[in-house]
């Protein structure tokens, strides 16, 4: 018979936390180390061409690059980016199906539609917000009014008479716009149209008299002659309008409201490949053609990511919650 020598406690300890050790590294995911392996499907909740999916694929191209596997772009509109946010919520939590969701989808709709099958705290993980873009308030030039201090006083000398178009109900230039009037006073009739391009039209044609904008939509018509441009809707003033005012430097304290455009995974995605996914985006967002497509979209890129994102949506979902309850706003 062999003499096998007992262990010390010392051995035993030690030999334990090996084990222990080794069981650990056998539990971790291993497609934390190797992710992706394979096509990573970007669900975007707008149509082709919308400036969502234009930017989408502008930083999934790269992003997939960088990573190694193809970016694929699912476009899934419909019900203010509810139908997008729904797939992906239910999506497995794997890092291979993402959404580039915007401030519809994960601010707006929410206070809109009562009864949605996702939340957008509870079933998402914010990645990173890649861009925000500011609103325009521009009027009909034929109106008698050159900056917000005569544009306030005179809908206020003119109560009811004047309006202000929007891309539709609940959208974000007619939240935008209920929120001026409820911080300036002011009674400006609000009047829907389906999509940006209508409106436009409609305020140069003098149906309306105001419109609150994605920047780039009126940028030639400013500068032309045809609108009027008169203050910038986000905290800090647009780099293709700096002669314009913000309207909170006009008056309107704390008035701010953007478009942004946000990465998100499905909720419990593993911490790994979240933490992947933030420094490849980070890196995706200074490349060269990513940067000139944000500038073409009137966009400025933001460094905010994981839980500050996440802070950041949550306030916006307050804040339009709150305008949506206020002004009693209602979808088609």
């Amino acid at each position: 018979m062999k003499f096998v020598p007992s262990l010390s406690r010392v051995s035993r300890s030690a030999l334990s936390v090996s084990l222990t050790a080794l069981s650990v590294v056998a539990a971790a995911p291993a497609f934390a180390a190797d992710y992706p392996d394979h096509a990573i499907r970007l669900v975007v909740p707008a149509p082709p061409g919308d400036g969502t999916d234009i930017l989408a694929r502008s930083i999934g191209k790269v992003l997939g690059e960088r990573l190694g596997q193809s970016v694929v772009i699912e476009n899934r509109p419909g019900a203010g980016g509810g139908i997008a946010a729904d797939a992906v919520a239910k999506a497995a939590p794997d890092g291979y199906t993402l959404m580039m969701g915007n401030a519809s989808s994960h601010a707006v709709t929410p206070g809109l539609y009562k009864k949605l099958s996702w939340d957008p705290v509870r079933d998402f993980t914010p990645i990173a917000l890649v861009a925000s873009a500011p609103n325009v308030l521009v009027v009909n030039p034929n109106l008698p009014v050159r900056n917000i201090q005569e544009f306030i006083a005179y809908a206020k000398a003119n109560p009811g008479k004047l309006n202000i178009a929007s891309g539709g109900n609940g959208s974000l230039s007619h939240l935008s716009a209920e929120l001026f009037n409820s911080m300036a006073g002011t009674q400006i009739t609000h009047v829907p149209y389906k999509g940006a391009a209508p409106a436009v039209t409609a305020l140069m044609g003098g149906e309306v008299s105001a419109l609150m904008i994605n920047i780039p939509t009126v940028t030639q018509h400013i500068a032309s002659g045809k609108l009027r441009g008169l203050a910038v809707s986000a905290k800090t003033r647009s780099p293709q309008l700096p002669d314009l005012p913000t309207l909170d430097e006009a008056g309107l304290k704390g008035y701010d409201t953007e478009a942004w455009f946000g990465l998100f995974a499905p909720a419990k995605t593993p911490a790994a490949v979240i933490t992947k996914l933030q420094a490849y985006t980070r890196a995706s967002l200074a490349d060269t053609a990513v940067q000139t497509q944000m500038r073409n979209m009137g966009a400025v890129k933001s460094d905010l990511q994981g839980a500050a994102f996440g802070t950041f949506m949550q306030q916006d979902l307050n804040k339009y919650g709150a305008i949506i309850k206020s002004a009693n706003v209602q979808v088609d």
